[in-house]
């Protein structure tokens, strides 16, 4: 195992050339580099280590997605990956598939209110058919209660094509992610195809709790945004950067956000400050709150 030395060197080295806020980034070298020179780490092993220069990356920059994470089974180094959901792309797909496509439930409620229970944003091609699934069983409700309160990330395409469910065409900017490797930046529309009925002109709950993140964040913002849902629950976690993750040792990783995401609407996001809600009430009662209000709008 490389020392502590060795391993700060590496993830250092990705953050300082990688991270979305290049300053941001020189200030967090010059911090963890005074730790790890005051001895704040050699008592510190595995997890315990990571876990404790991920406390303090984020004392100096409280970005949630810049982590150093400790995996218990070895794996060889390889190279960069995308974040989505706990791993790279080929990863996440894999857990996707065991996931149902992080749809956990989907149900017809008495009076004919639409829910759904939403855990991960799946990938935009291999999740297109479950997404369309499960909007397919709700699309004649006349209302719909979209559940992340467990939703912990996933697939900003993902994200984009839940969005577009709720719009009518494919003329609505969501957002932008701008990436700092390439300088440049990819905007996300809504989709003109969708494998199921949009859900048009009826009323959109979206739970949130302070457990929603990243992906599921994305969905519930950019709904807010454009008034098209009403968020009730808890304000999310403030997760707004895609990552990529680097190999630093055959345990270790590092997570480091290269990009933002910019809403079309507000023109900034949820980092570090979450979705705050329209009605602001305990994670475990949102759903009661939603479903009576949902029950008494007219039909």
């Amino acid at each position: 195992m490389p020392s502590h030395a060795e391993i700060i060197d590496r993830a250092l080295d990705r953050i300082v050339t990688g991270y979305v806020f290049p300053q941001r980034a020189v200030e967090i070298d010059q911090a963890i580099r005074a730790r790890l020179a005051s001895g704040a780490y050699d008592a510190l092993s595995g997890a315990a280590f990571c876990a404790a220069v991920t406390t303090h990356l984020q004392e100096v920059c409280p970005d949630k997605h810049l982590r150093l994470l400790w995996e218990d089974e070895p794996r060889a180094a390889e190279p960069a990956e995308s974040e989505e959901g706990d791993g790279g792309r080929a990863a996440f797909l894999a857990l996707m598939r065991t996931e149902n496509q992080g749809i956990r439930r989907c149900e017809q409620l008495d009076g004919n209110i639409g829910y759904l229970d939403i855990r991960w944003m799946a990938d935009a091609g291999e999740g297109a058919r479950a997404i369309g699934a499960a909007m397919e069983l709700v699309a004649h409700t006349r209302a719909l209660l979209l559940d992340l309160r467990e939703c912990r990330g996933g697939s900003p395409a993902g994200a984009a094509m839940w969005c577009s469910y709720f719009f009518p065409d494919d003329q609505v900017h969501l957002n932008d992610f701008y990436e700092r490797a390439t300088d440049s930046t990819r905007q996300y529309w809504t989709l003109s195809h969708l494998p199921a009925p949009r859900y048009l002109y009826r009323p959109v709950y979206v739970l949130t709790s302070t457990t929603t993140f990243s992906g599921g964040e994305d969905v519930a913002y950019t709904l807010q945004a454009y008034e098209r849902a009403e968020v009730i629950g808890e304000t999310t976690r403030g997760g707004a950067h895609p990552t990529k993750r680097h190999a630093v040792t055959e345990h270790i990783t590092v997570a480091v956000p290269t990009a933002r995401t910019i809403n079309a609407v507000t023109g900034s996001n949820w980092e570090g400050v979450g979705v705050r809600p329209d009605r602001d009430v305990p994670a475990d009662t949102a759903f009661e709150v939603a479903y009576k209000e949902a029950l008494e709008r007219p039909a």
